[in-house]
């Protein structure tokens, strides 16, 4: 007998009965995975699996047994939204290096006074745009350290899949020759920079984490959003490594090894775009691009200790990519600031052809941190899911930012509900699975599904078993949740949540050489993330704190549609009041050698002091990089 659900406009969300279940399924490894993934591929066995996982996961009840009353929603479709305040509106048509100059001019100014000190540090893309502009060092200068770290991590945690040491310093050295002519293209010129190994950069190829997937879909150029970044002179060190085709969330790749993560070497990085986050959180790279289907920007963002943006689907062209047409995946930065990602997030953003057509998305635009518009903000908080995490560390973190938010910049904390959460992460679910299967067809066959890692073949093996009205049936779930929320947003600015239900799960032994699949830490990992792919919301993760065994916590701020400048700005306030002191993950690296470094630009600093007082008059720089900035109060700093 069927279900007959209620309309969503006749739903009182005031009596909503929180439903997120835990993911029913076993935890396999070594010989079991093994004999799971044959066993759930032959034609007899491996259908009553199926039928069992979809029953115990109520999969068939929520999709073949229950009447959706909805229309399907096959794209997020977003209600007109008011403007912002305290924006800088950005040009989408015109050039990555104007919009880039446009964003320098949004940031806080760098001040020595609050930098140079023994706390550690990332250096910011500021700190290197300043160190090249001063003649302190070059990219080719710093290619060479990051080329040597790359190297030195390959045998402990294998960062990249692709990587061509000539390739860095060709790019570095056309970087160092535009800063010794005066033309550097941008403040980006000469910012190294990770490309999740799903999103096209020439000329290297693009496996998605595969073995095999470059053979049937060679790549001639670069993706959309590359092409703007290496128009404003970004150098790309390579492909970063991530969980196989983004079927996982841990970071987990036997084939090509997998990450470490920074923080603690026996835990994962998070994934999908593990190598992504790891390059950013160790030093490496001050920012790295990753993809996001189900939180795989922003989970590896919260467990690394970094910063992640999901952006609103349609506001980045996501052409070259290998899930390009899907209708949950956007392209996205990972920075270790706050001010990094939107420096980023302003060079690649731009919709595609037909995403204009088809979602008319407004002026993008970006906060202006000089301005305190914008604030007081309201806060949205659904307690019961806020808490149902697996350490009381990270409701307790998370919520200590919250009240400090509500003190200092007098954010009012509504509590909401939320429907059908369940429902949520089967729809995406669904989606995801159905879209990734579609960007496989027709080369996908047998003998290439028997590459695949064993984990990637039972998930594929369960969206295999998915029919065309199942597919419907989660965009008809997709139209009822996307109600819910714009109802929500009518009373809050922003949702919060912490950005996982756990930190950094730990790497078993026997997982390293043939993998694992454990869909609880899979349910834990994403528990907070889909809501944002689904309905195609903006959401960051930002750092917040760590829990008793050192290990980061993030907490996710998500928005209305096309309003990423709103959790922007949050997110910088975030940043800048969490005074804990941030910690020297175990693994990193200082590619500018910072300390030498830091004593020169000291002396340089102090040079251009003692003229300046001499002239009597504050003696602007010219930086060709966005803004003018007053020598005595631009500054490096360094652990």
């Amino acid at each position: 007998m069927k279900m007959v659900m209620v309309p969503a406009t006749e739903i009182q969300l005031t009596e909503v009965k929180y439903d997120l279940g835990e993911i029913q399924a076993p935890r396999l490894t070594g010989l079991s995975l093994k004999l799971f993934a044959t066993l759930i591929k032959s034609p007899l066995v491996g259908s009553f699996i199926i039928a069992y996982l979809r029953k115990q996961n109520k999969m068939d009840q929520m999709l073949r047994n229950t009447v959706i009353p909805e229309p399907p929603m096959f794209k997020p479709e977003f209600p007109p939204q008011e403007q912002e305040a305290g924006v800088v509106h950005l040009e989408e048509d015109g050039k990555p290096q104007d919009r880039v100059e446009a964003a320098s001019r949004c940031l806080p100014h760098h001040h020595p006074t609050t930098t140079w000190n023994s706390e550690f540090r990332y250096w910011k893309i500021r700190d290197y745009a300043y160190a090249y502009r001063s003649g302190l060092t070059t990219p080719s200068m710093v290619a060479e350290h990051v080329i040597s770290a790359v190297e030195e991590c390959k045998a402990r945690t294998p960062l990249l899949i692709s990587f061509n040491p000539e390739e860095v310093r060709k790019q570095a050295a056309a970087s160092t020759q535009r800063f010794e002519e005066g033309n550097p293209l941008s403040i980006l010129d000469g910012i190294f920079m990770a490309v999740k190994d799903d999103i096209d950069c020439y000329p290297h190829q693009s496996k998605g984490g595969t073995t095999w997937l470059h053979e049937i879909r060679p790549v001639t150029k670069d993706g959309v959003a590359v092409s703007r970044l290496r128009s404003c002179g970004v150098i790309f060190v390579g492909k970063a490594n991530m969980h196989e085709l983004g079927m996982g969330d841990t970071g987990m790749n036997p084939h090509h090894g997998t990450p470490r993560n920074p923080h603690d070497p026996q835990r994962y990085t998070g994934g999908s775009s593990s190598g992504s986050a790891a390059i950013v959180a160790s030093g490496i790279c001050p920012a790295a691009l990753g993809s996001d289907a189900g939180g795989s920007i922003r989970i590896p963002a919260s467990i690394c200790g970094v910063v992640g943006l999901k952006t609103t689907y349609g506001r980045t062209d996501t052409a070259g990519t290998l899930c390009g047409p899907g209708t949950v995946e956007v392209i996205g930065p990972i920075a270790s600031s706050v001010d990094d990602v939107m420096l980023i997030y302003a060079a690649m953003l731009g919709s595609s052809p037909a995403d204009k057509i088809s979602l008319i998305p407004p002026i993008p635009c970006l906060p202006d941190l000089s301005s305190n518009a914008g604030f007081p903000m309201r806060l949205g908080k659904y307690t019961q899911w806020f808490d149902d995490v697996s350490s009381p560390d990270i409701s307790s973190v998370c919520g200590q930012v919250l009240t400090s938010l509500s003190e200092m910049h007098g954010c009012e904390i509504v509590e909401i509900t939320i429907p059908e959460l369940q429902q949520m992460r089967l729809a995406q679910v669904v989606s995801y699975g159905c879209e990734l299967l579609c960007s496989l067809v027709p080369q996908f066959q047998k003998r290439r599904f028997q590459k695949l890692a064993l984990d990637s073949r039972i998930n594929l093996a369960v969206c295999q078993s998915f029919t065309a009205s199942d597919y419907v049936a989660a965009q008809r779930l997709r139209r009822r949740l996307m109600y819910y929320h714009m109802e929500i947003f009518k009373k809050v600015d922003i949702i919060v949540t912490p950005s996982t239900g756990m930190t950094a799960p730990t790497i078993h032994p026997t997982a390293l050489d043939c993998g694992e699949s454990d869909l609880e830490v899979t349910g834990n990992l994403m528990k907070f993330a889909v809501t944002a792919n689904v309905l195609g919301f903006p959401a960051i993760s930002v750092p917040v704190g760590y829990d008793k065994q050192g290990l980061p916590i993030g907490l996710q701020l998500m928005g209305r549609p096309w309003c990423e400048a709103t959790i922007l700005r949050l997110a910088a306030a975030i940043e800048q009041q969490w005074n804990e002191p941030k910690r020297k993950p175990v693994i990193y690296f200082d590619v500018t050698k910072g300390k030498v470094f830091l004593r020169a630009l000291r002396r340089y600093i102090n040079v251009r002091r003692q003229w300046v007082l001499f002239r009597f008059v504050t003696v602007p720089v010219r930086t060709n990089l966005g803004t003018d900035t007053d020598v005595r109060t631009t500054s490096i700093s360094s652990n």
